[in-house]
C-alpha cells in the first residue's frame, strides 16, 4: 500500500505560481510511475502530467511549456511546478501511483491522495 498526501495547493492570481508536492509513506515512490491529474467542479478528472521510474514526463498540450513534473525519490515525494497559472487550471489537482508509464487514465493508477485545491484569480 502506498499513502500520497498532496500539499501546496491555494489562491493564486493569473499569471502566478505555485508547487504542489506528493508524499508518500508505506513504500518507496521510486517502484512507481507517477501522475497528476486534476478535476474541475461538474467535469470528469483530466491527466495533467507523469513522470516515469527514470525521470521521463509528459504532459497534457494544455500545461506544456507551463507546468513541470518532478520527483525526489529519496525524500519519497513528487512536484508538480505551475507557473503562468490561468482560471483554466482551477481544480482540485490529485497525485497518483501507478506502474504503467506515462499513463494519463485515471483507473491506470492503483494509488491516490486525497487532493489539494488550487484556485486562479483571474
Amino acid at each position: 500500500q502506498v499513502q500520497l498526501v498532496e500539499s501546496g495547493g491555494g489562491l493564486v492570481q493569473a499569471g502566478g505560481s505555485l508547487r504542489l508536492s506528493c508524499a508518500a509513506s508505506g513504500r518507496t515512490l521510486r517502484r512507481y510511475a507517477m501522475g497528476w491529474f486534476r478535476q474541475a467542479p461538474g467535469k470528469e478528472r483530466e491527466f495533467v502530467a507523469s513522470i516515469s521510474l527514470s525521470g521521463g514526463s509528459s504532459y497534457v498540450d494544455s500545461v506544456t511549456g507551463r507546468f513541470t513534473i518532478s520527483r525526489d525519490n529519496a525524500k519519497n515525494t513528487v512536484y508538480l511546478q505551475m507557473n503562468s497559472l490561468k482560471p483554466e487550471d482551477a481544480g482540485v489537482y490529485y497525485c497518483a501511483a501507478g506502474t504503467l508509464a506515462f499513463a494519463s487514465r485515471p483507473v491506470e493508477y492503483d494509488y491516490w491522495g486525497q487532493g489539494t485545491q488550487v484556485t486562479v484569480s483571474s
